[in-house]
């Protein structure tokens, strides 16, 4: 992914989907001790950075196969989100599989832009081999959740952020199946700065820290987090490699400490962050000594945090 490929795929992003804003935020930085700013990816029309690897991945198969008619994925939410907006766009039908008891808001939202919803399993990696099936089954395209085009179009928020913000120390990015981490790392290359990059998982879906530090795929038996946008128990091999090959480290964060993150970035900021979002806030307090002095990016991802849940966080007690 060269800078001329992801300049062209961020022309294509922009023609859907307007540059979000990133913003320096003094009682964020106060709180970790260093100069943090928010790329807010919660302001995308599906509230989630996922809308512009949708974009890019499905305008390339419409291009491609122009006699397709319909794509089929498997999701948590925001992927599903964007591959339902974006195939409304193109004309193509949609059907998303999400595991039983997902995101009440996001499924809504998913119906909303017109998909076929599919609730099937105990997790994400139920819900993708649903749709495998599916496709081979109904003559689908199937979409997964890491494709090379996929972080191509993600990476045009990278390009946003470091042509705002000189001289990034550190950007702290969540990882669910990779596509966001691994188009920051695509952008940053691409620029030839020497940004640090740092994915964090969640504790409880600790596949893609185990991997990292294995050198090779290390799935789960299990991925029981709020967190649902890192709920991965199986990695994907392509992503793992451009991780480890770009990343400086993944940080771990608790249930506890993604809730406490949650809580501060709408104290701090008014804004609203889901599980994976507030994972990169929750890394930075873990890390806040090597921070000293720093210019900070989080990557606030997204916003579609189910309502019961965010009412629950914010109720509880603790320091804001």
């Amino acid at each position: 992914m060269d800078l001329a490929a992801l300049e062209t795929a961020a022309a294509l992003v922009h023609s859907v989907v307007p540059p979000t804003p990133q913003y320096r935020w003094p009682l964020l930085s106060r709180r970790v001790g260093a100069e943090v700013w928010v790329k807010h990816e919660n302001h995308t029309p599906i509230g989630a950075f996922k809308v512009r690897g949708g974009v890019v991945y499905l305008d390339d198969l419409k291009r491609s196969q122009p006699e397709i008619k319909g794509v089929v994925t498997a999701t948590t939410g925001n992927h599903g989100q964007s591959i339902a907006y974006s195939a409304a766009a193109l004309g193509l039908a949609a059907t998303i599989v999400v595991p039983e008891g997902n995101n009440p808001g996001k499924n809504r939202a998913m119906r909303g832009f017109g998909a076929n919803l599919v609730e099937v399993g105990h997790d994400f990696q139920a819900a993708y081999e649903h749709a495998a099936a599916l496709a081979e089954q109904e003559n689908l395209h199937l979409v997964r959740s890491f494709h090379p085009l996929l972080a191509r179009g993600v990476a045009s928020y990278a390009l946003e952020l470091f042509r705002a913000v000189a001289a990034l120390d550190t950007i702290y990015v969540p990882v669910g199946l990779g596509s966001g981490i691994c188009g920051v790392i695509a952008a940053r290359d691409a620029l030839a700065l020497t940004t640090e990059v740092v994915g964090v998982v969640a504790e409880n879906a600790p596949t893609y820290a185990l991997s990292f530090a294995a050198g090779h795929p290390v799935p789960t038996n299990r991925a029981d987090t709020l967190a649902e946008g890192l709920a991965v128990r199986v990695p994907d091999a392509e992503a793992l490699a451009i991780i480890v090959k770009g990343a400086a480290r993944i940080v771990t964060v608790s249930e506890v400490e993604l809730r406490q993150a949650a809580r501060a970035m709408f104290a701090d900021t008014r804004n609203l962050a889901e599980g994976a979002a507030a994972a990169p806030l929750a890394a930075a307090l873990q890390e806040r000594a090597r921070l000293a002095g720093k210019r900070v990016a989080l990557i606030q991802s997204g916003g579609n945090i189910e309502r019961t849940l965010f009412a629950d966080v914010l109720s509880e007690a603790g320091p804001e």
